[in-house]
């Protein structure tokens, strides 16, 4: 197959993104999306874990405040259940949120972004936590 720097590459990594802000959930999805990665989202922190314990994603990012489950609540039930018990966490917050020590202590979240950020910010913590595989390709995104 030829280079071509315009084509995705396909991971099939499936990611879970969580926001209770349509705008945010749209344009990271798109971004996750043109860069090859499947993306299913959630507008409360119990649709989340719901569709986190069915599908079982690779990653999932989430909103610290959202309805009905904070996304902190959200990373310790994927970290007590056993089939999302090793899924990496991104945390999303409002800039000047500070989560204490003793509460990351019980998640798998690996990064923690202040809004606002950018959609390739984001991109690049995704690719870090889920490196390509061997061989292929990222579109430059």
């Amino acid at each position: 197959m030829p280079d071509n720097a315009r084509e995705p590459m396909k991971t099939n990594a499936l990611i879970l993104l969580a926001d209770d802000e349509p705008h945010i959930t749209l344009v990271l999805s798109r971004k996750l999306q043109a860069s090859g990665y499947d993306v299913i989202t959630a507008e409360d922190g119990e649709d989340a874990l719901e569709q986190a314990l069915e599908a079982s994603p690779a990653l999932v990012i989430t909103d610290l405040q959202m309805p009905y489950m904070s996304g902190i609540e959200l990373a310790r039930q994927l970290k007590t259940n056993d089939a999302t018990s090793q899924t990496p966490v991104i945390m999303l917050t409002a800039r000047g949120y500070v989560l204490d020590p003793s509460e990351l202590a019980s998640t798998n979240i690996r990064y923690i972004m202040s809004k606002p950020f950018s959609a390739r910010e984001i991109l690049d913590k995704v690719i870090e936590l889920l490196p390509p595989a061997a061989g292929s390709f990222r579109k430059s995104a």
